[in-house]
C-alpha cells in the first residue's frame, strides 16, 4: 500500500463473515464521533459491507465536522452526515432514531489542564445519549486503560479483572462505562462495551511511533514493555459484528490482538526491515497495559491482518515518507497523564 487511497480501500473492504451478519443487524447504524481517527473508515467499512449484501440500510455519521473536507468525503461515499455538538442538548435531541449506534465520540489528549472537559464527554455525555437513545442497541468505545498494569507473563486482563484506571483519562472512561450502565439497566437498553487497546493504521499508532524512531536514529523508551496492537480494520469489523452481541447490563468484551508483543522485538524487527539500527533507553519493567481479548476471537475469529503483515506495511509507509496523522498514542505513559 503505497497511497492513502489504497490504504483505505484495504481497510474498508468487508469480510465474508461481516458480510454475513451485516444481514442479521436490522436497521440503519448511526456512528456518533465519526470525525475521530477511526470512525472514517469504520462507516465506509459498514457502508461496503451493506451494499456488497445488497441491503438497504443507512449509515449516518454524526461529528462537529468543525473543519477539513471529511463531510463531503463521507457524503460522496454514500454515508449520510449530521453536524452538531453533541455536548449541546437541543442539538443532541434533534438527531433521528436509529435501531444501532456505535458510540465513539469520547476525549483523551489534551486531558491534562483540561480535565473538566474530559470527564463532560466520557462521563456526563453518555448519560445524555443513553437518555436519547435508550431504544437502540449501542455498542459504546472504550479503553483497556481502565484495567491496572498486568505482569507481561499473565496474558493480560481478560474482562473478569477488577478495573483501577490509573489519571483522570482512564477514570472518566470508567465513569463512562458506569453511566452507560446504570441507564442499561435503567431502560433495559442492549450495550456492550468496547474496551480497545491499540488500533494501528499506516498514519498513526504504536508501530509507526516505533518505526519512525528507528528510522530517525531517535531511541525508543522501553519504560512500557510490551504492548497489545490490532489492525484498524479488524477493530472496526468488530466493533459493527458486535451490534449483534450487545445486551443488559452491558457485555464488556476486550479488543486487540492475540499477541504479547514486545516493544524491543518491534524495533528490532523494524531495524531489519528499515536497515537500521534499534536505539533503546531505559529498561522494561515486569508489568505493562495488556488485554486478553480471547473472548472477542472466539466471537469473532483471529484478526485479518498479521502482526508481520503490520510490521511489513508500517516499515514501507515509513520508509516511502507517507502521510501521517501526527497523533502520538502516548503508549509510554504509566502514570495515566495525557
Amino acid at each position: 500500500m503505497n497511497t492513502i487511497s489504497e490504504l483505505e480501500k484495504y481497510m474498508t473492504t468487508p469480510s465474508t463473515r461481516l458480510i454475513k451478519d451485516i444481514h442479521s443487524i436490522d436497521g440503519d447504524i448511526m456512528i456518533l464521533g465519526v470525525g475521530g481517527k477511526m470512525g472514517p473508515t469504520l462507516a465506509k467499512l459498514a457502508k461496503r459491507a451493506i451494499d456488497e449484501a445488497g441491503l438497504n440500510k443507512r449509515v449516518i455519521g454524526v461529528s462537529r465536522f468543525s473543519s477539513g473536507s471529511l463531510r463531503d468525503e463521507l457524503e460522496e461515499w454514500g454515508i449520510e452526515t449530521i453536524a452538531v455538538d453533541l455536548l449541546n442538548d437541543e442539538a443532541l435531541e434533534s438527531l433521528p432514531e436509529v435501531k444501532n449506534v456505535i458510540y465513539m465520540a469520547g476525549n483523551k489528549f489534551g486531558t491534562t489542564g483540561n480535565e473538566h472537559f474530559t470527564w463532560a464527554m466520557n462521563a456526563y455525555l453518555p448519560g445524555r445519549l443513553a437518555e436519547k437513545f435508550k431504544n437502540s442497541r449501542m455498542v459504546a468505545f472504550s479503553t483497556g486503560n481502565v484495567y491496572p498494569l498486568s505482569n507481561v507473563v499473565t496474558n493480560g486482563c481478560s474482562e473478569e479483572q477488577p478495573v483501577n484506571p490509573v489519571g483522570e483519562y482512564a477514570q472518566s472512561c470508567l465513569g463512562r462505562e458506569r453511566v452507560l450502565t446504570y441507564f442499561s439497566h435503567k431502560n433495559q437498553t442492549p450495550m456492550l462495551i468496547f474496551r480497545l487497546n491499540y488500533a494501528i493504521d499506516l498514519r498513526y499508532g504504536v508501530l509507526l511511533e516505533i518505526a519512525k524512531q528507528v528510522n530517525e536514529g531517535r531511541p525508543i523508551d522501553l519504560s512500557m514493555g510490551n504492548v497489545n496492537v490490532i489492525w484498524q480494520g479488524d477493530a472496526n469489523e468488530y466493533a459493527i459484528r458486535s451490534l449483534l452481541h450487545v445486551d443488559h447490563p452491558p457485555t464488556i468484551l476486550n479488543i486487540t490482538g492475540p499477541e504479547t508483543l514486545s516493544v524491543r522485538w518491534i524495533a528490532n524487527e523494524f531495524a531489519k526491515r528499515l536497515d537500521k539500527e534499534a536505539k533503546f533507553e531505559n529498561v522494561e519493567q515486569d508489568k505493562a497495559l495488556l488485554n486478553n481479548s480471547s473472548k472477542a476471537h472466539k466471537l469473532f475469529g483471529y484478526p485479518k491482518v498479521t502482526v508481520q503483515e503490520m510490521l511489513d506495511f508500517v516499515a514501507n509507509w515509513v520508509e516511502r515518507g507517507g502521510s501521517i496523522h501526527n497523533k502520538p498514542t502516548h503508549f509510554q505513559e504509566r502514570e495515566g497523564a495525557f
